[in-house]
């Protein structure tokens, strides 16, 4: 029971850690596709660690376009000549710790279906 909690916890600390990082993913697509004279290159590429006042990319000059990717969480910069690089819209920790919760979760689930196998509970045989 205490392993099936645990497993509980850990996916769902997993799930608002990659929620929290999907949420910067988010705002740095508001960012990227907001219109303007001064919204090329995309903002979140133009900077190194992808705030409004932060200091400048030397890539950012030769950035063409832009992904998404989901696992992992990142915002990707495409650059002329089929080069990318990735800005820093994620937090560090949000990666490794959703794949670490998420490895917990899953070891824990496991070892809880070794230790007490699911079957019918409080059944009592012939004369108990």
């Amino acid at each position: 029971m205490v392993l099936r909690k645990l497993a509980t916890v850990a996916g769902l600390a997993a799930f608002a850690l990659y929620l929290w990082g999907l949420l910067c993913v988010l705002g740095a697509l508001v960012q990227a596709e907001d219109g303007g004279a001064d919204s090329s290159p995309a903002l979140p590429c133009r900077t190194t660690n992808g705030q409004v006042d932060g200091p400048e990319d030397p890539r950012a000059a030769r950035v063409v376009d832009y992904s998404v990717d989901f696992v992992p969480l990142r915002f990707v910069c495409e650059m002329t000549g089929g080069g990318s690089y990735v800005t820093e819209t994620v937090p560090g920790y949000v990666n490794p710790a959703v794949y670490g919760l998420a490895l917990a979760a899953l070891g824990c689930w496991v070892a809880a279906l070794v230790a007490a196998p699911p079957g019918p509970r409080g059944v009592r045989g012939p004369g108990g």
